[in-house]
């Protein structure tokens, strides 16, 4: 079971990891073999289903995103927690509110990650 301690560094480092533009120490936070959805990997990695699998492919998505973006920054608003989970909420640098959920595995590592964004009628995404 994660500590609210636990909880609270990762999602501090997490957040200081993607500030930093450190997609090596991001990385380090998840095992080799996560799973990772989000609806911009639709979109940036073209994958219909969303949802990328293992770290190599999930790099190659984020080192895309961080290439489209223009200045990324999340400033942290809550920490959740379950059993083996954490929800992480934040703004990001266009003022949208995110949650993502990261599962735990037994030696600490994210294996399955999930990301989730405010609805947005301006956002390219939306349902039509």
């Amino acid at each position: 079971m994660l500590t609210q301690a636990q909880a609270h560094a990762f999602a501090l480092d997490w957040i200081d990891a993607w500030n930093a533009h450190d997609l090596p120490r991001v990385l380090a936070h998840y095992s080799e073999d996560f799973s990772m959805r989000s609806p911009y990997i639709v979109e940036i990695a073209g994958v219909a289903s969303g949802e990328l699998q293992g770290k190599p492919a999930v790099a190659e998505y984020w080192r895309k995103a961080l290439a489209i973006m223009t200045e990324p920054h999340f400033d942290l608003l809550d920490v959740l927690l379950s059993v083996d989970s954490v929800v992480i909420s934040y703004r990001n640098h266009a003022g949208r509110r995110c949650a993502e959920v990261f599962r735990f595995n037994a030696q600490g590592l994210v294996f399955q990650a999930a990301a989730h964004y405010s609805i947005d009628a301006n956002d390219p995404l939306k349902s039509a």
